[in-house]
């Protein structure tokens, strides 16, 4: 789409920063209440042993993966979607979702007859027998597309209360069926995996119905080759960072040993945690910036959200690596302390400059500012290479996944100070 600029009422700085904090609050309570709920599920690996939880965390990675396209997804339908309402443009909007909406299921469709067809190498590589946990993964894998579609809409919509419950829901959906599934039925993987199905089920059932107005709006045609030269980078963007969030346990997963695989998963679930931490502040960052940009207005947000990142992603860094061996042993077994509690440091500590490198990520983007994403995605495939040979120990890895998202905050940093920035197209 093309922005036009709207004459829009003028709201003062300080609205626009108490209005800020209020939504990112109110979704950072809700990423924590459904981070929380989904890690939930994750403890259950004490009736299921470490072996079973690694299968469950490979499979369940499988997913994070396509979460990360779905990441690019949601960040392109939350820019498409700010930039319309900003630019009065909802008819060519709705034949913009309908169009993710049907590529989605084409492309998961195409996946998914692959997989199948490939199901006898893939479970004779990760060491699982029993097929139902691959069954399983793939609807889990058409959701967590489908998803973070509709997910952007109410984004780039600011509708962050809806938002907000989608990512709830979503966490006590899976996390009460995962729980009948093993603890009363005696379910394993297969079993938790059932319960990550059953949250997207209903997250994404939430999020339809709060986007209806303007996916079921009348249609209208939109330029192909301008949304074609948003869509790519932004979706190349976004991918390449997720990889290097995600890629890792899928990595461990054919490299190490099952139990270490399990042990491995309880410490990066926890590190994890402080993407869900502070992700919030970046997502309500996003299609303010969009709209400031379609206005041509100035916009100072970027730099009190990424000092906030800063503050709460070293802090929680920090707070991990001290606390680690207690909440392993809580919320686990004494049995996972030693080798968990070993890798939390550097999990944790590679967590810092890669929730930094979100933070300008989104900001560039959110500007149409497409000049970093060649190199992030150089980056990205170095990364999934240096894996493959850099894996004598869980700490190595780790310190791969460090300097590799240093790497990514560095080119981030320089194309966001080191170099001046093309004037955004009108």
């Amino acid at each position: 789409m093309i922005a036009e600029r709207v004459e829009q009422p003028v709201v003062s700085a300080e609205t626009h920063r108490t209005t800020f904090f209020r939504q990112s609050g109110w979704l950072m309570l809700a990423n924590i209440a459904g981070g929380i709920l989904t890690w939930a599920v994750h403890p259950l690996a004490k009736a299921t042993g470490p072996k079973e939880y690694g299968t469950f965390i490979a499979f369940l990675s499988v997913a994070g993966l396509s979460t990360g396209v779905g990441s690019a997804l949601q960040m392109v339908l939350a820019h498409q979607t700010a930039q319309a309402l900003a630019t009065n443009r909802q008819r060519e909007l709705a034949g913009v979702i309908r169009l993710f909406w049907l590529g989605t299921f084409v492309l998961w469709l195409a996946g998914a007859l692959v997989a199948l067809a490939a199901q006898g190498r893939i479970l004779a590589s990760w060491h699982v027998n029993n097929p139902a946990a691959l069954w399983i993964t793939l609807p889990i894998v058409l959701f967590s597309l489908w998803l973070p579609v509709f997910s952007g809409v109410l984004q780039g919509q600011q509708n962050f209360l809806w938002l907000g419950w989608t990512m709830m829901l979503n966490g006590m959906g899976r996390l009460l069926v995962a729980a009948l599934a093993v603890l009363a039925l005696g379910g394993l993987a297969a079993g938790m995996l059932t319960g990550v199905l059953l949250g997207w089920v209903l997250a994404v059932g939430i999020a339809l119905w709060q986007t209806r107005a303007l996916w079921l709006a009348p249609a209208q045609s939109f330029d192909w080759r301008s949304l074609l030269r948003q869509v790519a980078p932004l979706m190349l963007g976004a991918a390449a960072v997720q990889f290097l969030f995600m890629a890792d346990t899928m990595f461990v997963k054919s490299y190490f040993a099952e139990e270490e695989v399990g042990f491995y998963g309880s410490a990066g679930t926890l590190s994890r945690a402080l993407m869900w931490f502070v992700g919030p502040l970046a997502a309500v960052m996003f299609p303010r910036i969009v709209h400031s940009t379609a206005r041509s207005e100035k916009s100072d947000l970027m730099g009190l959200v990424l000092v906030g990142t800063a503050i709460l992603a070293v802090m929680g860094a920090v707070g991990l690596s001290v606390l680690g061996p207690w909440i392993i042993k809580l919320l686990y077994n004494q049995s996972w302390v030693k080798v968990a509690a070993g890798v939390l440091p550097w999990y944790a500590g590679a967590m810092v400059p890669l929730a930094l490198a979100n933070v300008l990520v989104n900001n560039l983007l959110a500007r149409s500012d497409f000049r970093p994403v060649p190199a992030l995605c150089v980056l990205a495939a170095a990364y999934g290479f240096a894996l493959t040979r850099f894996h004598d120990s869980l700490a190595m890895v780790l310190q791969t996944l460090g300097v590799f998202n240093l790497l990514m905050l560095g080119v981030c940093a320089w194309f966001t100070w080191g170099v001046k920035a093309p004037n955004p197209k009108p």
